[in-house]
């Protein structure tokens, strides 16, 4: 989340000239200033040096004059380029009257505001507005004490737009929209997009990247969390990537929460179920405690809503110094006073075993709202690789949850399944064994899940093809094992409701 800035005093282009954000959206697309082209034009390692804060490859790569050479200068590295070299590529007095650009000493221009190409999941040709040089989320060491400075794009911003379910609705909410990435990509399947944001900022710039990407303007609300949300207002879609950051005291407001310990992040999934409509999806990116004595699965199982199925994925687990250095890097406190950089790790530690933490998690939350009598909470672990975008793993979760719930043993042997797409077995045991130790079914997409089954399991998952049901094929089995067929379908459907669950089998 780390970023070097202006102060935040520095002033923003105007908002209310989406002219002229037309105008210089038509000619950034014109001089290929896209991801695409960015990508030909710096090749992979600049590029890719360039998401890490590194600008010296870029700048060695853009040493022409191309059109494409002269905005990569102007607007991601932030260098003034002569007035008569941006006229031949934008409409530059209109980009200095509305605000984008301001002139500098001589007859040079520089960008007032970082504005980087973003890829949309459609191919759409996007751009992202941000404060200079906050265009990288990350603890990239480059930090800012700034703490109304706006953030770009970052690896928390992309892992909530491609968890995220993306089913048309009529209304959806960014809660603390920063720089306006999960509004955009909500107003290409929402009919009405309302931004909140604490900061002014965030919502000029949210603004700013909505007109600029060609999207339709949101409603933007300034005030923390829920509080702009009308009484009795709902929505079918919530997203928020909060200042989930745990810290002592709320010293940068873009990532630290400002509340005791995970405060911030419980208050949000607590209040957010009562603003979703009937099968409405609220997800979120959330820090928590793990503390001494409390099981962390039953401590986020207190944070949950009445009336939502819920499912929560710990993704990553430091420990308490792992994630105050980490941070304390974030905002470049290891660059400074040696002596001061000790006082603020010290603070840190003093503050966790205060409150007797131990380590820190990280992942997500999603609810899902639900009439069901008895709704049903997933709280699980999985650090390994996933397929991202998994908006539709994340939708086909809760869709099999419903047929669970209203399957039981005797539907579900009456059922018919097919075997998921991509699922391989894997047979472990010791080389020259008559039978192996345990089958895995190992899934290639999705959330690229491994599950052990017995012989039973592996067989029957096997033969789903849709054609018998299940309780078919296990008479079947039971025959070719010499088992009783009435035992086998007694112990086997909470083998196939795990299956099931997993996403290794559908209902056919």
């Amino acid at each position: 989340m780390g970023c070097v800035s202006e102060t935040t005093s520095s002033p923003l282009p105007s908002a209310d000239r989406p002219d002229i954000a037309v105008r210089l959206r038509d000619a950034l697309l014109g001089a290929s200033f896209t991801a695409d082209g960015l990508l030909d034009l710096l090749g992979a390692p600049a590029y890719a040096a360039l998401a890490r804060s590194e600008t010296v490859p870029a700048l060695r790569a853009t040493r022409g004059d191309t059109p494409l050479e002269t905005l990569v200068r102007l607007f991601l590295l932030q260098q003034p380029v002569p007035h008569a070299r941006v006229a031949d590529v934008l409409p530059v007095d209109a980009c200095l009257e509305a605000g984008w650009l301001t002139r500098t000493g001589g007859d040079e221009v520089a960008a007032t505001v970082d504005v980087r190409p973003y890829g949309g999941p459609g191919g759409e040709d996007w751009f992202i507005v941000s404060d200079l040089g906050c265009a990288v989320g990350g603890a990239g060491g480059i930090g800012s004490h700034d703490e109304g400075v706006v953030l770009g794009v970052g690896g928390a911003s992309t892992t909530l737009a491609g968890i995220t379910v993306r089913t048309p609705v009529a209304s959806a909410l960014d809660l603390g929209t920063g720089s306006g990435i999960q509004a955009l990509h909500a107003a290409q399947h929402a009919t009405r997009v309302t931004a909140t944001d604490l900061n002014p900022r965030a919502l000029h710039i949210t603004a700013l990247t909505l007109a600029l990407s060609g999207a339709p303007a949101a409603d933007l609300r300034q005030g923390s969390l829920f509080e702009p949300v009308r009484d009795g207002e709902t929505f079918d879609l919530i997203v928020s990537n909060p200042p989930f950051v745990i810290s002592p005291g709320a010293r940068l407001t873009y990532r630290d929460g400002g509340m005791a310990g995970d405060d911030l992040c419980r208050s949000l999934v607590q209040e957010a179920g009562e603003r979703l409509n009937e099968g409405g999806f609220a997800q979120f990116l959330a820090n928590w405690q793990h503390v001494e004595g409390e099981d962390w699965q039953d401590r986020l199982r207190s944070w949950l809503p009445r009336g939502c199925d819920a499912w929560i994925v710990q993704r990553e687990v430091q420990d308490i110094t792992q994630y105050a250095e980490l941070w304390l890097r974030d905002a470049g406190d290891h660059r400074g006073d040696p002596a001061e950089y000790q006082a603020r790790y010290d603070a840190w530690l003093d503050e966790f075993e205060a409150r007797k933490v131990k380590a820190v998690g990280f992942g997500w939350i999603t609810l899902r709202r639900t009439g069901a009598a008895e709704p049903t909470l997933t709280v699980e672990e999985w650090p390994h690789p996933v397929e991202q975008p998994l908006g539709d793993t994340v939708r086909a979760h809760f869709e099999r949850l419903d047929y669970l719930r209203s399957h039981d043993d005797a539907a579900l042997l009456a059922a018919h399944f097919k075997l998921a797409g991509e699922v391989v077995q894997e047979q472990v045991g010791l080389p020259g064994a008559e039978d192996p130790e345990h089958v895995v079914l190992r899934q290639h997409r999705g959330m690229r899940r491994a599950t052990k089954v017995d012989t039973v399991g592996a067989g029957f998952a096997g033969v789903c093809d849709g054609t018998l049901s299940a309780g078919r094929i296990l008479d079947a089995i039971a025959q070719l094992m010499g088992e009783d067929p009435v035992v086998l379908r007694d112990r086997t459907p909470a083998q196939i409701r795990l299956l099931v669950e997993q996403g290794f089998l559908d209902p056919a």
